[in-house]
């Protein structure tokens, strides 16, 4: 009776420094993997104090707090024993850029903007948008259309209009017109215009792929 109530006794004492105390409490937090993101706004967003037990954190919800960001696609949250809190970062990818009055909003290619930036990074397709965002349907519909461009639509594209869902059209480097549509069947419309790239026209039009016509 007596070794049980001392080993019950013992559990409790070592359950309360472990979840209780600072022992092993979080004495530093490491942050890698950003570059849009700073390891500032990642510890911020964390809103994990020092000291608190390592074994009383909620990976779970360091990981949602962190997702919440802007520029971060995910988050791997992890403890390193005895007192460093791991948080490592995947940002989002650039698919396109919109002009906008500050240089050029970045969005990833759930239309969701994280970034932004003076001047396109290079291979990043220009789009022209007039509320880009992640529920805005042209937004989505010309992130689409540039997934599906071929590498020789996007060698002599210039940029994207996307007025509306239904009115997307290419610009190429040349000046030439390439009238798209919606976005459906894209994948086919890039194939298409691809193929007559080589026709002497001032307009492509593959908004019906089966029936293209140049002029």
């Amino acid at each position: 009776m007596v070794f049980s109530l001392l080993g019950a006794a013992l559990a409790v004492a070592v359950a309360w420094v472990l979840f209780g105390t600072s022992v092993l409490g979080v004495r530093q937090i490491e942050v890698s993997g950003t570059q849009v993101a700073t390891p500032e706004a990642v510890q911020a967003a964390a809103a994990v104090l020092l000291g608190t037990p390592m074994l009383r954190l909620d990976t779970d919800a360091i990981a949602e707090r962190i997702r919440a960001l802007p520029p971060v696609a995910d988050v791997d949250v992890r403890r390193s024993l005895p007192h460093t809190l791991v948080l490592t970062v995947t940002e989002r990818t650039p698919a396109a850029v919109v002009p906008d009055a500050s240089g050029y909003a970045v969005l990833a290619a759930d239309g969701v903007v994280f970034h932004h930036v003076a001047a396109p990074p290079a291979g990043v397709p220009v789009i022209r948008l007039d509320a880009p965002g992640p529920s805005d349907r042209a937004t989505l519909a010309a992130l689409r259309v540039v997934a599906a461009l071929t590498p020789e639509l996007r060698a002599v594209l210039a940029e994207v209009l996307a007025p509306a869902p239904t009115r997307i059209s290419l610009t190429l480097v040349d000046g030439r017109t390439v009238v798209w549509g919606d976005a459906e069947s894209s994948d086919q419309k890039a194939a298409v215009a691809t193929i007559l790239l080589d026709r002497a026209a001032n307009e492509i039009d593959v908004s019906v792929p089966d029936i293209p016509t140049v002029n």
